[in-house]
């Protein structure tokens, strides 16, 4: 018995929806760039519709705005957990570690953006949806939310695409997010800075592009580089858990990743070294006569750097750069890769990692922390490495006309040479047990700070006497160049002991905090990336004076109340 003619157009009618609806949602939940043929990159409103399609398909995923750009824009947190949750003492009851993944901080290195809408929603609605069994995964794809929307084909031009171009490197005022870790002058940082106070994760994974030498490698990593860290968070992610991701990525998904770096020779750096050294002390450097040796040397160990600066709060940090030569689509592939294995990792080791920021934690709360650097000096490794060269060709944008610089994967040349990819500390001081300082005006701009950091501070509600270290400025030099807007300062003096008296209302800054490290970098008036360098405490800086913080190297029942 055949379907009568009504019934047949009724089933076609039916079959036609069931047919065509998966593709229009499957185009809801596409990043512009998948529905661009990789041509262009999301903007501002790509990501937030996709951000709320994604909620529409998942009851695991809730979203909060963690702050402001300078131009007002929300700044879309997304919280991937199973159960959901909303808030981050639900986080903490959970037992899991909670893994921070950020992306767009230079809004022209737009593959992390791009690779975290594919790669949420794998593990929202796909193939990695185990992930949130035993982890809690926080998602800001689009940090930089004002850069963004900068798009020019002018940005970044090198760069092997995406032809329709992409956003600027600064926010809305011009301003490097990535160098603002410490002095927190951008509306952007502050809220980041917010999130960590409120979140605590214990894995921060910071997604870029690379902008410098022709390697070999589709990305390359960096843990946290300051020797301040703690030492077994730094080994864990050094010697164990980035060199098993290396594995997997090329056993599992066919990308070679390795270190951060840049070519540079050896006598280069350390004129480069020399040259700053010499422009400090007034006086003029020497060239190096010779053959150079060319090396693999990292970048920078300052806290400036949101990978060396989140290491100071005593939790764990991965930095990802995507090669730019690496064309658009294998770009956000490698990337969405790599955060991928982070991930698999983190859900593997758990319960490790829970344990060793535990132990860091505890040690810092019962002052047990080892003497930390004021300088540093960049170090090799103690074998030479085979470091991959790569080949690079000009290739036309089609929509510029301008030149692109096209990388062949499968064109690379291993050549041993010496990896400079440590610091070590060139000068250590003792952590006192608490840092005070007078209430006085010119204060206030510290207070702040150390608030906005999220370091717990006190004020004395009596008259106090006390045996502290007190540092007297011999010498003081100032950059002769600004940086993102300062005259940068560095100190050098000689510790007395002396008797002080700290009147009621006087600001105590105990370090038997978890941020012991960060506040040490902060306050320590050598610190090269504290608040004396940025130019917080200028009104007391001259040359043999007292610096206004004091010292306290041996605890004291003292009697504060917290502000």
């Amino acid at each position: 018995m055949k379907p009568a003619p009504v019934l047949l157009c009724l089933l076609y009618l039916i079959t036609a929806s069931v047919n065509t609806m998966p593709s229009q949602t499957n185009e809801l939940l596409k990043s512009k760039a998948e529905r661009t043929n990789y041509e262009e990159t999301s903007r501002y409103e790509d990501v937030i519709q996709f951000i709320g399609e994604l909620q529409k398909k998942s009851g695991k995923l809730r979203v909060e705005s963690f702050g402001k750009s300078v131009e007002g824009r929300d700044l879309p947190l997304m919280v991937l957990a199973d159960p959901p949750i909303s808030k981050p003492l639900e986080a903490r009851q959970s037992g899991k570690p909670v893994i921070f993944i950020m992306a767009n901080i230079h809004a022209g290195e737009v593959e992390g953006k791009e690779a975290m809408i594919r790669l949420s929603r794998r593990i929202l609605t796909g193939d990695l949806r185990a992930l949130l069994k035993n982890l809690i995964i926080l998602i800001a794809p689009i940090y930089n939310a004002d850069g963004n929307e900068k798009i020019s084909t002018d940005n970044r031009s090198a760069q092997y695409g995406p032809i329709g171009g992409v956003g600027t490197r600064e926010n809305a005022r011009g301003m490097d997010l990535n160098r603002d870790y410490m002095k927190l002058e951008s509306p952007e940082a502050n809220a980041l800075i917010g999130l960590f106070n409120r979140w605590d994760p214990h894995l921060t994974v910071d997604l870029h592009t690379t902008n410098g030498s022709y390697h070999g490698y589709h990305l390359t990593y960096s843990p946290m580089l300051n020797p301040n860290a703690d030492a077994r968070l730094i080994a864990f992610e050094r010697n164990r858990m980035l060199p098993a991701i290396t594995r997997t990525l090329l056993k599992k998904h066919g990308f070679r990743i390795y270190f951060y770096g840049n070519f540079a020779t050896r006598e280069r750096m350390n004129r480069e070294l020399n040259t700053f050294e010499m422009q400090r002390s007034g006086r003029s450097a020497q060239p190096a006569a010779g053959p150079e040796t060319r090396i693999w040397r990292t970048f920078d160990h300052r806290p400036m750097f949101g990978n060396n600066y989140v290491g100071l709060r005593n939790r764990m940090t991965i930095l990802s750069e995507a090669y730019s030569y690496l064309d658009f689509r294998g770009r956000i592939a490698v990337t969405e890769s790599f955060v991928e294995e982070i991930l698999n990792y983190s859900s593997a080791h758990s319960a490790e990692i829970l344990s060793l920021i535990r132990r860091a934690d505890q040690d810092a709360l019962l002052g047990r922390i080892e003497p930390l650097g004021v300088d540093f000096e960049l170090a090799a490794l103690d074998k030479p490495v085979n470091i991959l060269v790569g080949e690079v060709e000009k290739v036309k944008n089609p929509r510029s006309g301008k030149d692109m610089t096209a990388w062949n994967p499968e064109k690379f040349n291993p050549m041993p040479m010496p990896d400079y990819g440590l610091f070590k500390a060139s000068k250590i001081t003792q952590v006192p047990a608490a840092y005070l300082f007078e209430n006085q005006p010119g204060m206030k701009p510290v207070i702040e700070k150390l608030r906005a950091h999220g370091i717990a501070i006190e004020e004395l509600t009596e008259d106090t006497t006390l045996s502290v270290e007190n540092f007297v400025m011999t010498s003081v030099s100032k950059a002769p160049r600004a940086f993102q807007g300062h005259q940068e300062v560095r100190l050098k003096g000689n510790l007395k002991t002396e008797s002080h008296t700290f009147p009621a209302g006087s600001i105590l800054v105990r370090t038997t905090q978890s941020s012991a490290r960060l506040i040490f970098y902060l306050l320590e008036p050598e610190s090269d990336s504290g608040l004396v360098r940025w130019n917080f405490l200028d009104s007391f800086i001259e040359k043999g004076k007292s610096y206004p913080i004091y010292k306290l190297m041996i605890d004291a029942k003292l009697a504060g109340r917290l502000l």
